[in-house]
C-alpha cells in the first residue's frame, strides 16, 4: 500500500495538485486521468521518487517494491535485448552468485555439527528460497514469454538494443518491470508504444498480475478492460472513483448534476432570505423574524461545485479542394530495407471520400506505405497520386520533430502563408494556446501540447488527402473525441494508422490489414472488421510460428477438410505427448531437488558425496535441467496453442 499526503506543488505559479491525499491499496487497478497538463506524469514521477513534492509525503511499507515506466526514455547499452531485459533480475543473479559461494564454503568445512555450518547451511535454504520466489529457475522461459508478448520475435533476442527505435526500446524497459515483477507498477502512456496485439497482450497480463498497478492512458478501451478504479485530477484536486473510466464519466455527470441542481436550489433560497432581509431589517414588526433569517444565513451549510476544467480545443478542417475520383493507386509497390522485406507488389487504389484504417502489428509496414503514399520514401513499383490530390500529413513522431526553440507562434507563423498569417493567433487559440503561453518554448511543452500544436499545423491550407499516423498518441480524451468529430465532418480522403480501437470505432469505413508484405482489404470500421473475420480479439491477427496458417481464404465456410483436420489433430496429438512427457520430467527434477534439499538441511544425513562436493554439484546440474525443462515446456505450450487455432 502507497500513502499520498497532502501533497501540493506548483509551477509557474499555479498549483497542480493542492493539498490532494489518497491510497494505493494492495491489488488496486488505477487508471490516472486529466485533461493535459493536469499533472498525470508529475504525479506518477512523485510516487516513484523522480520528483519531490513542494510539501506533502509519499509512504509505502519497508521492503515494498516498485517500476514505473516514464512516457519517453532512450536505453544506451551495448547489450542484446535478451541480455537487457534479464537485468531484471539483478537480485535473482546476485542470490545465484551467493549460492554458489556459500555451496563452495560447505564442500570445504567438515564441522558439520557446529552453529556455523548450520547457519550456512540456513542462508543456502533462504536464498534457494528466495531464488525460487523470484522465478529464478524459469527467468530465461519469462523473459522471452515476455518479450513475445510485446512483439519481439525470437530473432530479435541477440539484436542489439541500439538497433531499435525508441518505441521499441520502451517496450524493453516495460518488459524488464513486469519480470521484476514489483508490489506497484505505474506506466505513463504505455499503449503509445504498442500496436493492438500487444495491448492486448499487456491487458491480460495487467489484470492478472499480483500487485498494484497505477496508469495513465488516453485509450479508453484500455482503461475499461484493465482498471477497476478512476482517480481524476482536475484543476489541483482529486476525484476518486471506485469504477473503470466509462462508469466514471457517467458517474462524473450525474454527480456534477445533481450539485448543479442542489446549488441552484440553495441560491434561490438565500436569494429569497436575503430579499426579506433588506426589506424588512430595520422593520419592528419584522425585525426578529429579519435576524433569525441572518442567523440561518450564517449556519447554512453552502453547497460547492466540483471545479471542472471545460477549457478544449475546437477546430473544423478547411473544406477539401476538388480531387479526382482516384486519390491514390498502387501497381506492383514493393519496399525493402536492405535484406528486410517490408512490403511486396501491392496493388490497389484509395478513392476519393474513403476513410481507411491501417491495422497490423507494429514492423508490417502500415507507417512505411504511410509515408510512401505522402512521397516521403523511395520504393519499387508505381505509387501514383490522384488528379490535383494535396497531402496533409501527420507522421508519428511528428510532435518529436518540431524545433524545440522555436516558440509555440513562432511554429506556425514561420509556415503559415496567405489569408492564414493574420490567422494565427485565432489558430492557436483554438487549440488552447493563448496568453503567454504562445511564447513558450516547444522543448517545455508537455507531450499532448506538442501533439495538439502539430495538429495546429495541418490547418494552415486545405487539403483533399489527409494521412494521420497514430495522431492521438499523448492527446488526452476530451481531445480525441474533438479530433474524431473533426474528422468525422471532414469532406476529403482519410487513411489513418491507429491502435486506438475506441478512436477508430466508427470513423473508418474500411480496413487495410497489413501481414505477410501483403495488405487485405475488409468494408467497415475496426469492429466490424474483427466480426467479419470471426476473431475473438486482434490477437489472432497473426499467429506466431511455422504451425500457424490462416486457412480462410482456400477452405469454403471456414471449415478445414477431412484430411487436413486430421493431420492438424495428428500434430496436436503429438505436441500433447511431447507436453506430458516435459511435466513427467519435471516432476522426476523436482523430486530429487527436494530430496537433496532434505540431505543439506540437516548435517547428520551428510556423506562422503556431500563431503566431496559432489552433491552440490548434482544439485546445480538438476536445477539447470529443471530449468530447460520448464523453458521446453513454455514452448510446446506455445506451439500446441498454434496448432489448435488451426481448427
Amino acid at each position: 500500500m502507497i500513502a499520498v499526503n497532502n501533497l501540493s506543488i506548483h509551477f509557474t505559479g499555479d498549483y497542480l495538485f493542492d493539498s490532494v491525499s489518497f491510497l494505493i491499496n494492495d491489488r488496486d487497478r488505477i487508471g490516472l486521468v486529466g485533461k493535459n497538463g493536469a499533472g498525470k506524469s508529475t504525479l506518477l514521477k512523485i510516487i516513484s521518487g523522480q520528483l519531490e513534492p513542494e510539501s506533502g509525503t509519499v509512504t509505502s511499507p519497508s521492503g515494498n517494491t516498485l517500476g514505473y515506466l516514464p512516457q519517453e526514455m532512450i536505453i544506451r547499452t551495448p547489450r542484446t535485448v535478451k541480455e537487457e531485459a534479464l537485468l531484471a533480475f539483478s537480485e535473482v543473479l546476485n542470490l545465484e552468485k551467493q549460492i554458489a559461494k556459500i555451496t563452495i564454503q560447505l564442500s570445504e568445512r567438515e564441522d558439520y555439527h557446529s552453529k556455523e555450518y548450520a547457519k550456512l547451511i540456513e542462508q543456502l535454504n533462504d536464498a534457494n528460497e528466495r531464488h525460487h520466489m523470484l522465478g529464478g529457475n524459469t527467468k530465461d522461459a519469462d523473459t522471452e514469454k515476455i518479450l513475445l508478448g510485446l512483439g519481439f520475435e525470437h530473432k530479435d533476442f541477440t539484436r542489439k538494443v541500439s538497433e531499435f527505435s525508441g518505441g521499441w526500446q520502451m517496450r524493453i524497459e516495460l518488459a524488464k518491470i513486469l519480470l521484476r515483477r514489483p508490489d506497484v507498477i505505474l506506466l505513463d502512456e504505455p499503449t503509445n508504444h504498442l500496436d493492438i496485439e500487444s495491448i492486448q497482450w499487456l491487458e491480460d497480463f495487467l489484470k492478472s498480475y499480483p500487485g498494484s498497478v497505477m496508469l495513465v492512458s488516453h485509450d479508453r478501451a484500455f482503461l475499461d478492460n484493465v482498471t477497476t478504479r478512476t482517480v481524476e485530477i482536475s484543476l489541483g484536486k482529486i476525484y476518486d472513483f471506485k469504477c473503470s473510466y466509462s462508469e466514471y464519466v457517467e458517474q462524473r455527470a450525474s454527480i456534477r448534476e445533481t450539485q448543479m441542481a442542489a446549488y441552484a436550489n440553495q441560491q434561490k433560497e438565500i436569494a429569497e432570505m436575503e430579499r426579506f432581509i433588506e426589506r424588512f431589517r430595520y422593520k419592528a414588526t419584522k425585525a426578529k423574524q429579519a435576524q433569525s433569517r441572518i442567523k440561518l444565513l450564517e449556519k447554512m451549510d453552502r453547497v460547492e461545485v466540483d471545479g471542472m476544467d471545460t477549457a478544449h480545443i475546437q477546430f473544423r478542417f478547411p473544406p477539401a479542394p476538388h480531387s479526382g475520383k482516384i486519390s491514390f493507386e498502387a501497381t506492383n509497390l514493393s519496399k525493402s530495407y536492405g535484406e528486410k522485406v517490408v512490403l511486396t507488389d501491392l496493388n490497389f487504389a484509395i478513392e476519393k471520400g474513403e476513410f481507411i484504417a491501417f491495422v497490423g502489428r507494429n514492423g508490417e509496414g502500415k507507417s512505411t506505405l504511410a509515408r510512401i503514399i505522402v512521397g516521403d520514401l523511395d520504393h519499387t513499383g508505381i505509387a501514383r497520386l490522384g488528379h490535383n490530390v494535396k497531402i496533409g500529413y501527420y507522421a508519428q513522431n511528428q510532435a518529436m520533430m518540431l524545433d524545440p526553440e522555436k516558440t509555440v507562434f513562432q511554429t506556425i507563423d514561420d509556415v503559415a502563408t496567405g489569408d492564414m498569417r493574420p490567422r494565427v493567433r485565432n489558430l492557436l487559440g483554438q487549440f488552447l494556446f493563448g496568453g503567454e503561453t504562445i511564447d513558450k518554448k516547444v522543448k517545455v511543452l508537455s507531450g499532448g501540447e506538442k501533439s495538439r500544436l502539430a495538429l495546429a499545423k495541418l490547418l494552415l491550407e486545405p487539403v483533399n488527402l489527409l494521412v494521420l499516423d497514430e495522431p492521438t498518441n499523448h492527446l488526452d480524451m476530451q481531445s480525441k473525441d474533438i479530433l474524431k468529430s473533426a474528422l468525422l465532418q471532414y469532406d476529403g480522403t482519410l487513411l489513418v494508422v491507429s491502435h486506438d480501437r475506441d478512436f477508430l470505432q466508427g470513423l473508418t469505413d474500411k480496413v487495410f490489414e497489413f501481414k505477410n508484405h501483403q495488405i487485405k482489404e475488409y468494408i467497415g470500421d475496426v469492429y466490424n472488421f474483427l466480426e467479419t473475420r470471426k476473431l475473438e480479439s486482434l490477437k489472432q491477427l497473426e499467429l506466431k510460428g511455422t504451425a500457424a496458417r490462416q486457412t480462410e481464404d482456400t477452405v469454403s465456410s471456414g471449415k478445414l477438410d477431412y484430411e487436413r483436420r486430421k493431420q492438424i489433430e495428428k500434430e496436436a496429438r503429438k505436441v500433447k505427448n511431447q507436453i506430458e512427457k516435459q511435466e513427467n520430467l519435471i516432476d522426476d527434477l523436482e523430486q530429487k531437488i527436494a530430496d537433496i534439499d532434505a540431505i543439506l538441511s540437516n548435517p547428520g544425513n551428510h556423506n562422503q558425496k556431500v563431503n566431496s562436493g559432489e552433491l552440490f554439484k548434482e544439485y546445480e546440474e538438476l536445477k539447470l535441467q529443471l530449468e530447460k525443462a520448464m523453458h521446453s515446456w513454455e514452448m510446446l505450450h506455445g506451439e500446441l496453442e498454434e496448432v489448435q487455432n488451426q481448427i
